[in-house]
């Protein structure tokens, strides 16, 4: 195989420099791939409440670590574990208080019938999805990561 002579080289990465050059420092950046955001879905189907405040410390310091604009939370709730959101909940400021930094909650209605527990025993601003299940399946067939504390 021949060598390139140092001409060639030098012609050669002057050329590569120049159409470089020619783009412009924002054509070629702008061509740079936008962060993406990270999913995560948590998981909450248990009564006890040290499981709840484990599962509301991990979406806390998830938000806090990542920054509320680099990713997107959602808390399932199903089976026991939905009496969390309810009204008269012990952790009810604190769930409050994720929803505010960005967390999204949804309740299973399938629970919801099964318990006899109205949207009205709720406390406000959460989702509803028909089944806590089968909403934990899309999120991670939506590339989220899973949790469950």
């Amino acid at each position: 195989m021949k060598q390139l002579s140092h001409y060639t080289r030098t012609f050669a990465l002057a050329l590569v420099l120049g159409v470089l050059g020619s783009l412009g420092p924002a054509s070629v950046m702008a061509q740079a791939p936008a962060a993406q955001k990270s999913k995560v879905v948590f998981q909450v189907s248990d009564g006890e409440s040290r499981k709840w405040e484990l599962a509301l410390n991990n979406v806390r310091n998830v938000i806090k670590d990542l920054g509320k604009d680099n990713i997107e939370v959602e808390i399932v709730a199903y089976g026991p574990g939905i009496d969390m959101f309810k009204f008269e909940s012990p952790v009810a400021s604190r769930i409050d208080e994720v929803i505010k930094m960005g967390a999204h909650v949804v309740i299973c209605e399938n629970t919801m019938r099964a318990q006899k527990i109205t949207k009205s025993d709720m406390l406000d601003n959460l989702g509803y999805v028909e089944a806590g299940v089968t909403q934990l399946i899309r999120r991670q067939q939506q590339g989220y990561a899973y949790i469950r504390p």
